[in-house]
């Protein structure tokens, strides 16, 4: 390397590292977020089954249907707020609240409460419930597990295995007969599912992430000029562009995703403020219009994922500004919100920690 290059790696890091200091997962904003999720697992109303009844038996109550993830209001925030929570006690074991966080996980990912989720996802009228927004929060979720130094996390992981495997077989039958990808900045978006998977099966499951890897090619090599103009939709928790580069920047070489990703996004790098701003959102207490404060931890989550591997302060300072601007609003007092936007707050943290 030349020495102007060894120079500004050098400078890179530096101003990275005094920035992570000032946005990182401190003890003081675990102790924020942990509450938002603790309080809402085991609160069961009002909630969004998503269901397809198949007759008059289908109808029970969400602590009947969803044993184990019934709270938050749905399925997948339930899924995502364990996987907060059991974030927070890894990398704090010492935290305040970890006993009466691991009594309400305990009460949930039981082995008995797992099977009735299993035979849930095996009835035929619901064999693609969550897909791939929720299968691919549980696979996070089972990663978080696999990687907590606590003797309950080894219990857990057994309880929650049997689930675990089938959303893995049924993520792979899935790509396999989906043509085309779904480019939407909501759940079914292809990228997100595929993005989440894959970091959990590159460790875990080796099949699943060869897929994954195949599919990605697939459906995205060839893809250049992303329309970012056309982003935020207005009920978007995710963008559509960031989410396919955060998922090939996983699975391709450096070299070849930088090379990928001049075409994909053309002249990003160089301005990214050009082409994003930070999304506003008018009112917090309409849960799609929330949606917008995801959209900004979930694209902090992206830039702070391609700025450290391309080097690029621009595109981490963005994702600090996104963050910055959702965090301090996100305790508006509204459930529409509340019930979910800690994980994404917490994930975009882990970020930028790295």
């Amino acid at each position: 390397m030349k020495t102007s290059g060894i120079i500004f790696s050098i400078l890179f890091c530096l101003i990275l590292n005094a920035k992570s200091q000032q946005l990182s997962l401190g003890l003081q904003k675990a102790e924020y977020l942990y509450h938002f999720a603790y309080e809402c697992i085991d609160q069961e109303y009002p909630n969004k089954l998503g269901q397809v009844l198949g007759d008059d038996s289908y109808l029970a109550p969400p602590r009947e249907l969803h044993p184990a993830f019934y709270g938050c209001f749905d399925w997948h925030s339930s899924v995502h707020g364990h996987w907060a929570l059991v974030t927070l006690l890894s990398s704090f074991p010492d935290f305040e609240m970890k006993e009466e966080i691991l009594d309400k996980i305990k009460k949930n990912i039981t082995k008995e409460n797992i099977l009735k989720e299993i035979a849930y996802f095996d009835d035929q009228h619901n064999k693609d419930y969550e897909r791939t927004y929720g299968w691919a929060w549980l696979l996070k979720l089972d990663e978080a597990l696999r990687e907590w130094d606590e003797p309950v996390a080894a219990e857990l992981h057994e309880n929650l295995l049997p689930l675990v495997d089938l959303i893995s077989v049924k993520f792979s039958e899935f790509l396999d007969k989906l043509k085309y990808p779904i480019r939407v900045g909501e759940h079914t978006n292809t990228a997100f599912g595929m993005s989440f998977a894959y970091d959990y099966a590159k460790k875990y499951d080796s099949v699943l992430a060869q897929k994954i890897k195949e599919k990605a090619r697939k459906y995205y090599i060839d893809d250049c000029s992303c329309p970012l103009t056309w982003e935020p939709g207005g009920f978007d928790f995710l963008s559509p562009c960031l989410q396919e580069a955060s998922l090939m920047q996983k699975v391709l070489p450096l070299s070849e995703f930088k090379s990928w990703f001049g075409l994909f996004m053309p002249g990003f790098t160089d301005t990214p403020e050009k082409y994003l701003e930070i999304a506003e959102v008018t009112d917090r207490s309409d849960g799609k219009l929330a949606h917008l404060d995801g959209l900004n931890f979930s694209r902090a989550w992206c830039l702070f994922e391609m700025g450290k591997s391309l080097e690029n302060g621009k595109m981490v300072k963005l994702a600090e500004d996104h963050f910055n601007y959702s965090y301090e609003k996100m305790d508006s007092g509204e459930y529409a919100g509340a019930h979910w936007l800690a994980s994404f707050a917490l994930y975009a943290l882990t970020k930028s920690d790295r």
